[in-house]
C-alpha cells in the first residue's frame, strides 16, 4: 500500500508522497476500515474510513471520515469512484449520521461525480481546522485549510 500511495499521491507533488515513506500506509490517522480494489496488475484503488468527532459550529458530532482515496492512474475515468456505493453498507454499520471527506479544489470535478447521483453534497466555502503534527513536523500543528468538503448522509438526511 505505501508504494501505491507514494506513486499515486506523488504525481501531485513530492510532498504529498512523503507521508508514505518507510512502509507507512496511512497519513494522519490509521483507518479502521479500508476498501482495496485489485486487478491483475496489483492494487487498483483504495479508500479508508475512520470514525472521529468533528466540531460543526458548537456541536461535537461523531462522523466517519473518508480519506486516503486513490485510483491507479491507468484506471482513472473508468468509474471506480462509484465504488463508494459498495462501501455504503459498512458505513451504515458504523452507526454514524454522516460521512465526510475533504479534497483540494482541483479535485472538484472528481467529487462532483458522487454528487450527480445524490449520494453526496459538496459544501463550498468551508474552512477546516486540521491537526497533523506527526505528518508535517515543519508546519504548525494546527492550521486552517481551504478545501472542498463533501458530505454523505448515512443515518439521517
Amino acid at each position: 500500500l505505501c508504494d501505491f500511495f507514494r506513486k499515486t499521491y506523488g504525481r501531485t507533488g513530492a510532498s504529498n508522497a512523503k507521508p508514505f515513506e518507510g512502509g507507512r500506509s496511512w497519513a494522519g490517522a490509521r483507518p479502521e476500515f479500508r476498501a482495496i480494489g485489485y486487478d491483475a496488475h496489483g492494487i487498483a484503488a483504495h479508500i479508508g474510513v475512520l470514525r472521529r468527532f468533528i466540531k460543526v459550529g458548537e456541536v461535537d458530532l461523531l462522523v466517519a471520515e473518508l480519506g486516503l482515496y486513490s485510483v491507479r492512474p491507468d484506471l482513472e475515468g473508468f468509474g471506480i469512484s462509484f465504488s463508494l456505493g459498495v462501501v455504503y453498507p459498512v458505513l451504515q454499520q458504523l452507526g454514524v449520521p454522516f460521512v465526510f471527506g475533504t479534497v483540494r479544489h482541483a479535485m472538484r470535478n472528481h467529487v462532483d461525480r458522487f454528487c450527480r447521483t445524490g449520494l453526496a453534497t459538496i459544501v463550498s466555502d468551508a474552512r477546516v481546522r486540521s491537526t497533523r503534527p506527526e505528518v508535517y513536523p515543519d508546519l504548525p500543528p494546527t492550521r486552517l485549510e481551504d478545501v472542498l468538503v463533501f458530505v454523505v448522509p448515512i443515518g439521517r438526511s
